[in-house]
């Protein structure tokens, strides 16, 4: 499988960029130079799954001059064409023992189920300087299996989650501005070297966000609380509220309040399968705790207390006043945050 390029290039071999090609190959060779800027972090970026999270980083890394050459990979040609059309990458293909080789990051940003298989598949073809994060929305599952996977290599897997994402999928959603302000939490372990963690640092700093680090376990039960469940009961109000067996008349009553409380459904429900399987535990303690916060309320309407149900709609109004007070939206504050 030859690797798509942007725009037409010389056909020169370049001791920085080769991939695997025989006579037969129409693989058109795209040189990367040597890091000479010094806005230039990496020499070449990976970015294994080019939808959202991956098209906009791959859009910010090319924009901000991050990366001598952004490759992407993606399962569909049709995706590839989309990816050098929207200038997500430099080049791309649907071979991603192609798109690693000799990059200097790799990052993952599949569905977190799809994360280890491409992980084994490509490790034997990536360079033993390499660095590999993900993008994932729940940490432990995958640090746990990923880390020492590729330690039995010597290369560094350091987890990662950015907090931003849309109710719209794909790469032609992806925003180059996705990641400014948002939240990225880091995840290294105590066998994470100091040197990895500090390239992903740079990473999402210099795509405008803002790292937090957390252990993998922290990260999942915070954001099994933060985001996991905020999307899931936006998911369970549409499957309720919709059902074909509610009253007749109950759909035609749903306006902009209905709206926008369910935005969060419109989700890729393969992703957020994958989310909800890795961090079912955490997942299931939110739903719990929330269950309990909300028997407080149908307690109070069972005692047709209005004082009760005031100050639970007041003590709520002001939590959530007192958190937008400090809250910074993420350049593109349109969608699903996972």
């Amino acid at each position: 499988m030859s690797l798509a390029v942007r725009k037409p290039v010389s056909t020169q071999k370049s001791p920085h960029f080769r991939f695997r090609t025989d006579e037969n190959s129409s693989l058109e060779q795209h040189p990367i130079p040597p890091l000479t800027s010094p806005s230039v972090l990496f020499n070449k970026v990976a970015i294994l799954g080019m939808g959202l999270l991956g098209g906009s980083l791959g859009k910010a890394l090319r924009r901000r001059g991050l990366a001598s050459c952004v490759a992407g990979y993606a399962r569909r040609h049709e995706t590839v064409q989309a990816c050098l059309a929207l200038d997500a990458a430099h080049v791309a293909s649907t071979d991603p023992l192609e798109v690693v080789q000799e990059a200097d990051l790799v990052v993952l940003c599949t569905p977190v189920c799809q994360m280890a298989e491409l992980a084994r598949l490509t490790l034997p073809h990536l360079s033993p300087n390499a660095v590999v994060t993900d993008v994932g929305s729940t940490k432990a599952a995958i640090v746990s299996e990923l880390e020492p996977l590729f330690a039995k290599r010597g290369i560094s897997f350091v987890g990662g989650h950015p907090m931003a994402g849309s109710d719209q999928s794909g790469v032609a959603a992806s925003k180059e501005d996705l990641y400014v302000n948002a939240r990225c939490v880091v995840t290294p372990t105590d066998r994470s070297p100091g040197a990895a963690v500090s390239r992903i640092r740079q990473l999402w700093e210099a795509v405008g966000g803002r790292v937090q680090l957390a252990s993998p376990k922290d990260h999942d039960l915070w954001a099994a609380r933060a985001s996991h469940l905020p999307h899931l009961l936006a998911s369970s109000l549409a499957h309720y509220t919709l059902d074909p067996l509610q009253p007749e008349g109950v759909r035609e009553l749903c306006a902009t309040g209905f709206r926008d409380t369910t935005r969060l459904a419109n989700g890729s429900p393969e992703m957020w399968r994958d989310i909800a399987l890795t961090n079912r535990d955490e997942i299931r303690l939110a739903i719990q705790a929330w269950t309990a916060d909300l028997a407080a309320l149908d307690s109070a309407l069972a005692d047709a207390s209005p004082s009760s149900i005031e100050r639970y709609l007041q003590e709520a109004k002001e939590r959530r006043e007192a958190w937008l007070r400090g809250f910074r939206p993420n350049g593109s504050d349109n969608g699903s945050i996972a």
